[in-house]
């Protein structure tokens, strides 16, 4: 049995990938290289491929469960896996990002059908005492009513507008992760663009294009 590395820990270590340490030759490697040389016991490396997709994997998960908390927790729980994945990593049968994106909403749709979870916490940081404090309220709540409505639709819907739009991945990079033909992708697009734009709508908020 494969032990954790000492960065999955705890949470913190996880989440805090300014304080990775990493080595030129790591970061240059690719994804697959990196995989070898940790199924092989090389923390270092596995900690170059947490840095590395860490910033995605966090914005993923925190749009697909509308929770900061929540999503740093799945984050942990998709490195972890992907540690012990490493051992047995087949180099050139799948892109690592993907099989990675796929285990993630995986994991945020099984934590939704548990448990529903309350919608994004969209007000930030405190606002600035500037002249600018309207514009910056209004924003806040387009992004709060953004957020309910993105978590309002059929999980499926979510993951594929997610991916899509807000990941910028290739439809055909998102329908894999999610384990679809590319026209049955589309077909989740134009239903989630309609729902998300009806609710959008009535708050006389823009709409996605």
């Amino acid at each position: 049995m494969v032990a954790s590395p000492a960065p999955m820990g705890r949470r913190a270590r996880v989440v805090g990938a300014s304080v990775i340490e990493t080595s030129d030759d790591d970061e240059k490697a690719g994804d697959d290289a990196l995989l070898a040389q940790a199924g092989a016991g090389d923390q270092r490396a596995f900690r170059t491929l947490v840095a590395r997709h860490l910033s995605r994997v966090l914005s993923l998960a925190r749009r697909m469960t509308g929770n900061v908390a929540e999503a740093e927790d799945v984050a942990q729980e998709a490195f972890l896996r992907a540690w012990q994945k490493a051992a047995v990593w087949h180099a050139g049968e799948a892109r690592f990002s993907t099989w990675l994106y796929r285990v993630v909403v995986n994991l945020c749709l099984d934590r939704r059908r548990r448990k529903p979870t309350t919608p994004l916490e969209a007000a930030g940081d405190p606002l600035d005492p500037a002249p600018s404090v309207e514009l910056r309220l209004v924003e806040d709540q387009r992004t709060r009513i953004v957020a309910v409505a993105l978590a309002a639709l059929p999980d499926r819907q979510r993951a594929a507008l997610v991916l899509s739009y807000y990941e910028e991945l290739s439809n055909a990079a998102a329908a894999e992760i999610l384990g679809v033909s590319v026209s049955a992708l589309e077909s989740l697009l134009v239903r989630a663009r309609k729902a998300l734009r009806a609710e959008l709508e009535r708050h006389r908020f823009a709409v996605l294009d």
